[in-house]
């Protein structure tokens, strides 16, 4: 198909992009019914017109992405690092709160909010990569990892800690992983993990004996008590999950079949995943989980395949962040962990967060794309010979 011919770049990625999506407008569809019954009198359709349209838009946004060439990202990283701090510092004092936190940047004149922590993960993690490729050789005693990686990632995850603690956790741990791709030395970030155990000992401390003291720690210590517990009435979403998954069964019940999207306050968004099972069954959803994995591997690939470390470091830091994203949802939607509040990357509804997603993607495919173009000019060259 000629069409096809404009999408350059990793073709496995493209189509995962595609099926999550068209799966994500299928059982958003299906999911919304509460949602629109309360303000829609019933319309689903709003819903749908809507999600598929953010979809077509974010698929857009990946296309523009992915024709722009990677090495641009490495400036843009440069001087989004220093506007993403006081972006973070705007959203804590003077943000768009929901519930207790507040996450949201508000856009004035579009009535559009976006979560300033979406924008922090992808500036963070390429800026990461950068250092990583411009001071491979400064990076070999621990002051060094401390004051060009240690001080950056710490300060940008600390902002965002106290409004989004599981996204501050992730990124951290994101961080981590490409530091350990990008070669710093193994003894240096056992150094930072035991540093994190103690940090995450103190804070366990003052969670539970002084909920007060920081903000949000009376709802962490509230939802550390009830996972600990497995208390049906205070774990209510989690309950309303295990239920969908297990009437969901091997085939599942159908698509539009569901019925505990009438019971589940985030079927369309954080619990996503437990309706996917409920109506397509367990088959559908280790599908998708194998197809998140194939996304890390294609990630990874990639790195093997770049010239240039610093794209190379840049597409695995994004895939793993997807991935190791979409693995913390799952393990929500079945109760292994407490929730977090994390979405299912191009599948659950949203709006921004669905733009940010696609805008990651783009940049792994404009690295792949990079390396389908210098593959072909060396064969070219060959053949000139």
């Amino acid at each position: 198909m000629k069409q096809l011919s404009y999408l350059k770049g990793d073709r496995v990625i493209w189509a995962i992009v595609f099926l999550l999506s068209l799966l994500s407008i299928l059982v958003v569809y299906s999911s919304v019914v509460t949602l629109a019954h309360k303000y829609k009198q019933g319309n689903t359709e709003a819903y749908l017109i809507k999600h598929a349209i953010t979809i077509l838009g974010g698929i857009f946004i990946m296309y523009l992405v992915h024709k722009m060439k990677y090495t641009l990202f490495s400036k843009v990283a440069q001087i989004g690092i220093f506007l993403v701090i006081p972006l973070l510092l705007f959203t804590l004092l003077k943000g768009v709160s929901a519930g207790e936190a507040s996450r949201w940047v508000e856009i004035p004149g579009l009535g559009l909010t976006f979560q300033s922590s979406d924008v922090a993960k992808i500036i963070l993690l390429i800026f990461v990569a950068r250092t990583l490729t411009i001071r491979q050789g400064q990076l070999e005693d621990f002051k060094s990892v401390i004051k060009y990686l240690l001080v950056p990632i710490g300060f940008i995850c600390l902002l965002i800690f106290p409004a989004n603690f599981s996204t501050a956790a992730l990124l951290f741990s994101n961080c981590l992983f490409l530091m350990f791709v990008g070669r710093v030395k193994v003894k240096f970030i056992m150094y930072i993990l035991g540093a994190c155990v103690g940090f995450a000992l103190l804070l366990g401390i003052i969670i539970f004996q002084f909920p007060d003291l920081i903000p949000r720690g009376a709802t962490w210590k509230a939802r550390i008590e009830n996972f600990s517990k497995g208390d049906a009435k205070n774990n209510y979403q989690s309950e309303q999950a295990k239920i969908a998954i297990a009437t969901g069964g091997i085939i599942g019940k159908g698509p539009g079949n569901s019925t505990q999207r009438a019971f589940l306050p985030q079927a369309s968004s954080d619990f996503i995943y437990a309706i996917i099972i409920e109506e397509y069954g367990l088959f559908t959803g280790f599908a998708m989980l194998f197809l998140y994995m194939i996304l890390l591997f294609r990630g990874i690939r990639i790195l093997r395949d770049s010239e240039k470390t610093f794209g190379g470091l840049m597409a695995v830091g994004l895939s793993f962040s997807l991935v190791f994203q979409a693995l913390i949802n799952m393990a929500v939607a079945v109760n292994l962990f407490p929730v977090t509040g994390q979405p299912l990357p191009l599948v659950s509804m949203g709006g921004t967060s669905i733009w940010f997603t696609c805008i990651a993607i783009g940049i792994i495919l404009s690295v792949s794309k990079s390396n389908a173009d210098s593959a072909g000019k060396e064969e070219q060259e060959v053949i000139t010979e």
